[in-house]
């Protein structure tokens, strides 16, 4: 009745989980994508989704991805034949444990009349499934914490999901050994299910289970005489045999049995039966109620990512099912580390130590910044550099065994980031080519605050270097070096065709970019042509140039236009270091 009511607890907890962690993919929001679309349009965006793949052409799709990806897991299968392994056999052992025996009353016994739990099949099925799950859990340690995958790396939620599987496990499998070896659980057997008066009888069966069924008693001992084991089995025959499935079938708990042999005496005086029992379904239903709120909650989500990610796209989806999709893939990640393990930023988070550039410590954290937990500055520039620092390769969507789109992801979360008005410098960078690539998806007030945010911290005591309306003063042994430099000089070969201006991505954010932008890409080259080096370093677009390299590359006249840009950049620094040095040294003489 206790057990009954807790399960029922579990349930509802359970349930509860479920229904709040679904709610929230409705109502948190992450990045810009779905700052002004409220909780009902969501929804109401959803059902309307749902109502249209049915009834369309797609449900083919569906049922495709479905096989294939959520029930084959084939994803996973391409990249690593191991974890496909370790994944199946958690999985389905997990999923059938919890349907056939953690739910056996109100699933199997409503599926099957005749079901009890020590007869064939579930006897042995019982054990089969949790010995998939042992073997899963084990390959996931031996991947972790032998193997050692490279940027693998383990959390508390990756420690959680072992522990609790492995205390489920092996407590279940300890209980059923105890069991078979209690002499208390077989007197309780006897008492339930035989009809014996006489001393003779009651002595050759338990002869009989003690010989076969590994029974350990404080009464009799083998070796016993072959007409009290022949009466034994009959007596086994017309009372037991109906309700209990020779032990070997339940292999596990055998192999247990074995072991216990020696100590279940003593075990079975403590109660040690009772004892595991409360272990082991505590641990079940604390696990079973824990499951919503915790990385295997991804059971659920993973498939639904699968599924959702293969009927949408960016171009036709409705844009409040594209946010509520990108809150949802933050449950569906499983903290695998495949997209850590092919990033082509990888090698930054080596040089920086910043975790956060591993796209799946990124997903880790971003479960955290969408919950609206308090945030340091410390931690929001921490994951705001290791998100700008994506090189929008896509590798990690193409290999995400969840079907994540990871890019789209990325883009939205580092927008919403620059906009909370922390300066990031890689704003300023070749970083941004693809935030330029996607402008028509951020207002131009949106495009430019986090830019003129990263201007004025780089600027910091080069003020007068980002003033597009201050040009730097140039002494004629700067602009001697200037004209040394290798392939400086080539700016005398322009002849003002305007390429490099019609192909700047910088430009073509804006609608009136000269200005935005005070000189454009072939004006500066004008400029240097003429010998106005002082004017041709004044212009923000020194600043906003992004080092994409689309100028030189189209250059007809070979003209090394980014370098020239990159070189001006440069010197003019220089000499505002050395004014900022001056003025120090004469307010210190003041």
């Amino acid at each position: 009745m206790v057990f009954n009511l807790l399960l029922y607890i579990s349930l509802a907890i359970f349930t509860f989980g479920l229904i709040y962690k679904i709610s929230t993919w409705f109502s948190r929001s992450i990045g810009i994508s779905s700052k002004e679309i409220p909780t009902s349009q969501r929804v109401s965006a959803a059902v309307k989704g749902i109502a249209s793949v049915i009834f369309s052409a797609k449900i083919v799709t569906l049922i495709k991805v479905f096989f294939l990806d959520v029930l084959l897991q084939h994803r996973i299968i391409k990249e690593d034949f191991l974890r496909w392994l370790m994944h199946m056999l958690i999985y389905s052992g997990f999923m059938l444990l919890l349907l056939m025996h953690a739910l056996d009353e109100i699933v199997t016994a409503k599926l099957f009349s005749e079901y009890y739990s020590t007869i064939n099949p579930y006897f042995f099925l019982r054990d089969l499934f949790g010995l998939m799950v042992i073997v899963g859990v084990g390959i996931a340690i031996y991947r972790r914490f032998i193997l050692k995958v490279p940027r693998l790396r383990t959390n508390a939620m990756d420690h959680y999901a072992i522990i609790i599987l492995a205390v489920i496990l092996v407590s279940g499998v300890v209980l059923e050994g105890a069991k078979i070896t209690s002499y208390s659980e077989y007197q309780g057997m006897v008492e339930d299910y035989a009809d014996l008066e006489e001393e003779s009888e009651i002595e050759a069966l338990e002869s009989y289970w003690v010989q076969n069924l590994d029974v350990v008693s404080p009464n009799v001992k083998g070796p016993f005489d072959e007409e009290v084991l022949e009466m034994g089995q009959d007596l086994h025959d017309a009372s037991c045999v109906d309700c209990h499935s020779p032990n070997q079938w339940a292999f596990n708990g055998y192999m247990a049995a074995k072991i216990l042999k020696p100590i279940s005496l003593a075990l079975d005086g403590v109660g040690g039966s009772t004892i595991l029992y409360y272990l082991h379904f505590l641990a079940c239903f604390i696990g079973l109620a824990y499951l919503p709120f915790s990385k295997m909650f991804h059971i659920f989500s993973t498939p639904v990512s699968l599924l959702a990610n293969a009927i949408m796209d960016k171009e036709t989806s409705d844009p409040a099912n594209i946010a509520t999709r990108q809150v949802m893939e933050l449950d569906a990640c499983m903290h695998c580390g495949t997209c850590s393990l092919r990033c082509s930023a990888a090698a930054a988070f080596d040089a920086l130590g910043n975790e956060y550039i591993l796209p799946a410590e990124k997903m880790t954290f971003l479960k955290t910044l969408a919950s609206g937990k308090a945030l340091s500055q410390k931690q929001l520039q921490a994951i705001q550099e290791g998100v700008y620092l994506c090189t929008n390769c896509d590798r990690c969507t193409v290999v995400c065994p969840a079907g994540i789109n990871l890019r789209d992801l990325w883009f939205n979360v580092r927008e919403g980031l620059v906009q909370r008005g922390i300066p990031e410098p890689l704003v300023l960078s070749p970083f941004s080519f693809y935030r330029g690539l996607n402008r028509e998806n951020i207002s131009t007030e949106d495009y430019a605050g986090p830019l003129a945010d990263a201007n004025r911290a780089v600027a910091g005591k080069f003020e007068q270097v980002m003033d597009q309306s201050t040009p730097i003063s140039f002494k004629g042994r700067e602009i001697v070096e200037l004209n040394q430099l290798p392939s400086a000089g080539t700016f005398s070969y322009c002849f003002g065709c305007q390429t490099c201006t019609t192909v700047c991505p910088v430009v073509n954010e804006y609608e009136n970019p000269l200005e935005t932008l005070g000189l454009l890409p072939h004006q500066i080259m004008n400029c240097l042509g003429l010998g106005l080096v002082e004017m041709a370093s004044g212009p923000k677009m020194l600043w906003d140039c992004v080092t994409c390299y689309q100028c030189q590359e189209h250059c007809p006249q070979t003209v090394q236009v980014t370098d020239l840009l990159f070189l001006l950049k440069n010197l003019a620094v220089k000499n505002a270091e050395k004014i900022a040095d001056q003025l120090s040294v004469d307010t210190e003489d003041v």
